[in-house]
């Protein structure tokens, strides 16, 4: 019997496998397709301290092997999910709340109301910084180091996840940045920056101009950028982008990666949580693994 059970920052989680934030909206819907409390974690649509309505359509569009979105953070806002899907989803599974805010005051203001009632803290820093004009928090390791104190500071009772961006000069000093700012495990990687061009029209897909690119096609970015980050800190870190198989996330573990999140491959396949789940299983069982957590950084490097 292969031990899929992984530990982040000393809480417990059943298998290594959560659904990313903005995929997996508070979990309702992928539960009525099967019984999400099967998953180590869900990592919730990234909340912020207001309703959000989001950016103006069209704003997802597809391309080859990606797709491109530019949803804007739509949500009900931190006070509607307390009230109306915390409790529900804490009796399925652990609860990674994703947060985002336009201001440090925002970040400080939604973790101190989460604190202590869901498992972890995700921070979203790649959303646009008021205080810099609209480069976002995750571009600079002087602002990710600073979102993350801010943020910390306001923490008492929950891990604080600081979810990288990729759309910065060096991943390694954006990750050592956020472990010195008081993270207490990082996730990568958040969205690539891109655009599709509708060539008849000779006009954006997207009402928004660009968005943050996912999917298989981004895959070996990822897991580059997750090897680095691991190899630069001394926290945990969650690897995400691309996944689709569990063979995708064996290369997310052994890179560094105590465990993985699953985006877009929700929306091609409903089930590819539960089967990314019983695909490591059955790997580890026919090479030998009894632990899954002892692939974490196995890579042997050339």
């Amino acid at each position: 019997m292969v031990d899929l059970h992984v530990n982040i920052c000393g809480v417990e989680l059943k298998n290594p496998v959560i659904p990313a934030s903005g995929t997996f909206g508070f979990g309702r819907e992928f539960d009525e397709l099967y019984d999400i409390s099967l998953l180590g974690a869900v990592a919730t649509k990234g909340l912020t301290r207001e309703p959000r309505l989001g950016n103006p359509t069209p704003r997802i569009a597809e391309s080859r092997g990606v797709i491109l979105n530019a949803v804007g953070l739509q949500n009900p806002g931190v006070e509607h999910f307390i009230e109306h899907d915390l409790d529900w989803l804490r009796r399925k599974t652990r609860v990674i709340a994703n947060v985002a805010g336009a201001t440090l005051e925002d970040y400080a203001a939604i973790c101190r109301r989460l604190d202590g009632l869901v498992d972890f803290i995700e921070l979203n820093i790649s959303c646009p910084n008021v205080k810099c004009g609209g480069m976002a928090f995750g571009i600079r390791p002087e602002d990710v180091k600073e979102v993350t104190h801010v943020s910390k500071q306001a923490l008492k009772n929950t891990p604080l996840i600081v979810k990288l961006s990729p759309n910065a000069a060096n991943i390694s000093e954006n990750a050592r940045a956020a472990e010195a700012g008081g993270a207490d495990c990082i996730s990568l990687i958040n969205t690539l920056t891109g655009m599709a061009i509708d060539i008849e029209r000779r006009r954006p897909v997207l009402a928004n101009n660009t968005g943050g690119v996912s999917g298989a096609g981004i895959k070996p970015v990822a897991v580059r950028m997750v090897y680095e980050a691991a190899h630069a800190v001394k926290i945990p870190v969650i690897g995400m982008g691309g996944i689709t198989c569990a063979e995708d996330a064996l290369e997310f573990l052994m890179a560094g990666a105590s465990a993985v999140q699953v985006g877009t491959q929700n929306f091609t396949d409903t089930l590819a949580c539960p089967k990314i789940i019983a695909g490591l299983e059955t790997w580890c069982d026919g090479h030998g693994v009894g632990r899954v957590r002892d692939l974490v950084g196995a890579l042997k490097i050339n």
